[in-house]
């Protein structure tokens, strides 16, 4: 899989439109991950309105006005942050530029949406939360494997709705695949990605705090591993770690970039939910060895028995129009500021602790 073909990060849903045309305007600053196409296919679906794209490189611009013809190439990143219009920023910048690029966006004056991992350093994240005290805008974060999946989506009103009893423990499983000739050089730059648990793992983070209902945690053991990719010193193709939330829960998850070529997709992503009464396994990509294609497998068994639900089609992505309204609003009803920055700071937490297997 080639990553410069963001189409693969944009799941597409039934179009949720919270606001008219024009009443809430975002642009894209920095193409380094594709992930910025779900972003903002997620934000239009939602009722926004995409005005300038900007990035350095022109064919990255090229291509996103492809996919997003309504956008206008910017000249600069000044042209885009410095838009009256323009409510939000949605970036995804190197990974270790996304902090930076977040300050100059809210002191525009704008709200900034990154993809994730949004930091690679505690200090980026001290300044980040200094920024959000000083400007009053928000600093959010695209943990697409919850926010753009509909099984995690209806696990999580599964959950809520109190079916499994309560959330005791979450194990999550993230493998994905590796694709070393499409990707970036910075990709292989520990300094610019930040490790496998900052980077892919801060996923595992947000969905450990946000299923199991924990303000915070204390990460109690993490490893990492370079097993079989020397020609990358810097890569870690293995990472796990194991937590505790404030109230008591228990979270596990492994991490890799190990999926074989013979998988359908790019990742077996797996997703358990122990409750005292029952527990849930979503898949979220794949349903292995089966003629089911895509994702959105749920598995729910309680003492009623056993049931097996598709999500897809079912939820659509309902975080995107919240943000909008908590943008115009000043609400907090998609995620809280404290989420996002939490699940941030555990990743980071455990990356610091690691221990690294030989």
């Amino acid at each position: 899989m080639n990553v410069s073909d963001g189409m693969n990060y944009a799941p597409k849903g039934k179009p949720q439109p919270v606001v008219k045309p024009g009443e809430f305007v975002f642009s894209a600053v920095r193409l380094d991950h594709g992930h910025i196409y779900g972003m903002c296919n997620g934000l239009t679906e939602a009722g926004g309105t995409l005005k300038y794209v900007y990035d350095p490189d022109e064919k990255k611009v090229e291509a996103f006005l492809k996919a997003f013809p309504q956008a206008k190439a910017a000249r600069s990143e000044e042209e885009a942050l410095g838009d009256p219009e323009t409510h939000m920023i949605a970036g995804a910048a190197i990974t270790s530029e996304r902090c930076a690029l977040g300050l100059r966006a809210m002191n525009a004056g704008k709200d900034y949406f990154t993809d994730k991992a949004p930091f690679t350093t505690l200090e980026q994240l001290d300044s980040a939360k200094k920024a959000v005290t000083e400007t009053g805008k928000k600093y959010m974060v695209y943990y697409a494997e919850r926010l753009h999946d509909e099984g995690s989506i209806l696990a999580g009103y599964i959950a809520e709705s109190g079916e499994i009893g309560k959330v005791v423990s979450v194990t999550g499983f993230g493998p994905h695949r590796l694709g070393a000739p499409g990707r970036p050089a910075w990709f292989f730059e520990r300094e610019k990605y930040g490790g496998i648990l900052c980077d892919i793992g801060s996923h595992q983070f947000e969905q450990f705090l946000y299923y199991a209902k924990e303000e915070d945690a204390v990460v109690t053991s993490s490893r990492i591993a370079n097993f079989d990719h020397p020609e990358y010193p810097e890569l870690e193709d293995f990472g796990d770690a194991q937590l505790t939330g404030k109230n008591g829960a228990a979270g596990y998850f492994k991490l890799d970039w190990f999926t074989p070529d013979g998988l359908r997709t790019w990742g077996d992503g797996r997703m358990f939910i122990q409750g005292t009464k029952g527990f849930i396994e979503i898949r979220k990509y794949v349903n292995l060895a089966s003629e089911q294609n895509g994702g959105g497998h749920i598995f729910v068994v309680n003492d009623k028995g056993e049931k097996y639900v598709n999500a897809v089609g079912v939820t659509g992505y309902p975080f995107f129009g919240q943000l909008i309204l908590d943008c115009l609003n000043r609400t907090e009803n998609a995620m809280t500021q404290e989420h996002a920055f939490k699940a941030a700071e555990l990743s980071l937490q455990a990356q610091a602790k690691a221990v690294r297997l030989k």
